[in-house]
């Protein structure tokens, strides 16, 4: 049996749907990495600016180490990291679905049911032994 090529094997792997979900998983994230950018650029930033005085630290430096770069890609981050918390956050609460919410967790067995069940339990296991 001769060996597929890796155009055949190419051509396989390009026609799985799993390729196509990916593809569109790019994309779709490209679009949210903007949204996340613009809020982060065009309203927390200058937020923290209005707080701190300033928003960038790229200026400190301590000998050739640009210091202030770090603290820059830092904060970033961590601004970043919360706009996506709260972003997930928002779009679970609304893809929610009204019978998903919360139900009470079934209440299991009391302590006394559960004695009672193995009283019961050891009782016709009495019963079933043969008297000697």
């Amino acid at each position: 049996m001769k060996k597929p090529s890796w155009v055949d094997e190419f051509k396989a792997f390009i026609m799985r749907g799993n390729v196509l979900d990916m593809a569109v998983g790019v994309v779709v994230g490209s679009a949210f990495t903007a949204i996340v950018t613009s809020i982060v650029e065009n309203l927390l930033t200058p937020i923290i600016a209005l707080i701190m005085g300033q928003a960038d630290f790229s200026a400190i430096t301590v000998g050739p180490f640009g210091i202030g770069a770090v603290i820059n890609a830092i904060i970033t981050f961590l601004i970043t990291a919360f706009v996506v918390f709260w972003i997930v956050k928002v779009v679970n609460k609304m893809s929610k679905k009204p019978e998903e919410e919360e139900e009470p967790a079934p209440a299991g067995p009391t302590q006394e049911e559960l004695l009672t069940e193995i009283r019961d339990l050891l009782k016709a296991q009495q019963a079933d032994k043969p008297q000697e």
